[in-house]
């Protein structure tokens, strides 16, 4: 494959999975100009890799959350400010850069909760969250993360215990 060969298809698979990049970026910023500039960091760094992706051993999706997730996750540990000033709170405009669109109003509160609740996560745990969210399956997501399977399924577990318990909670509060 020539060098255009290679640069034209990265393009069309880039493009074909924009919203993986885009999904990340909006999980792991606190702002638009650091979405932005976490798209751009993001997306060089899949083309500096592209000459190493192996079709044979993963799928384009794969290889792409894989990196673009550790990208991302590097991004939040280079950062010396506190958590609590790192992300901004989730508004309804947030989702509808990771795909929300126009839930009505008691889906809004829950999503918008839900979107809370995965921001305090930290970001191995918001990295699987969202690869689960997105219905991947274990043996993907520990491919992606680089853990097993069973830590997967343990830590989704726990996640799903901790967003149940704050659910309640915030629903016997109200």
């Amino acid at each position: 494959m020539t060098a255009r060969q290679q640069q034209r298809r990265f393009e069309e698979l880039l493009h074909e999975h924009r919203r993986i990049v885009f999904k990340v970026a909006g999980l792991y910023s606190r702002n638009a100009a650091d979405r932005d500039d976490l798209v751009q960091e993001i997306s060089t760094q899949l083309w500096r890799s592209f000459g190493g992706y192996d079709s044979a051993r993963a799928k384009f999706s794969t290889w792409m959350y894989r990196i673009a997730l550790n990208v991302a996750i590097s991004q939040v540990r280079r950062e010396r400010r506190p958590e609590s000033d790192r992300f901004e709170p989730l508004e309804t405009h947030h989702l509808e850069t990771v795909g929300g669109g126009d839930p009505i109003a008691e889906q809004d509160e829950r999503l918008t909760a839900l979107y809370a609740f995965i921001g305090q996560l930290d970001p191995l745990n918001r990295a699987l969250i969202l690869l689960y969210l997105e219905d991947r399956n274990y043996t993907e997501m520990a491919e992606i993360l680089g853990i097993s399977e069973t830590n997967v399924a343990t830590k989704i577990s726990r996640i799903k215990q901790k967003l149940r318990g704050q659910m309640t909670a915030g629903e016997s509060g109200a």
